[in-house]
């Protein structure tokens, strides 16, 4: 199966680590109020079902709205955000070859937790509502990539 080009304006994302790297690749569009993230559902990321795997979905949510924040959030730019707690409702399967995005948004920032929640989808169809707490970490030397 030949994979489709992702939605015009998406380029791997420029954060993340090792893990992303291997996992992905996760791909990014826009800046401020319209950044998104996005996949492509490849065989390696499915179950035996042959839909994406609730783990990658999960991993895809764990990066979103983190990197959103990272995105939008001057005062994060260089913060290591490590994940808190992480509330995932799967709404519908996204099969082998779908494209998935998704949008989050900032709803709390305190001084040392960051509220957030998204949505994702499949082919335009909502297949995952997340939302997260997350810990704001000093600044990490010389790295651009904290967020990941």
């Amino acid at each position: 199966m030949s994979a489709s080009p992702p939605p015009e304006g998406f380029e791997l994302m420029r954060i993340g680590g090792e893990f992303v790297i291997a996992n992905g690749p996760i791909l990014q569009r826009g800046a401020g109020d319209h950044f998104q993230l996005g996949f492509r559902v490849e065989r390696r990321h499915t179950n035996s079902m042959g839909i994406c795997h609730g783990g990658m979905m999960a991993t895809f949510c764990d990066m979103l709205l983190p990197v959103t924040a990272f995105m939008r959030t001057e005062s994060l730019h260089g913060r290591f955000l490590p994940t808190v707690s992480l509330q995932i409702d799967y709404l519908a399967p996204a099969p082998l070859g779908a494209w998935v995005q998704g949008e989050a948004q900032v709803l709390r920032m305190t001084r040392t937790l960051l509220f957030m929640q998204g949505l994702v989808s499949a082919d335009g169809q909502p297949v995952a509502r997340v939302s997260g707490v997350f810990k704001i970490g000093a600044a990490a030397p010389a790295r651009a990539d904290a967020a990941g």
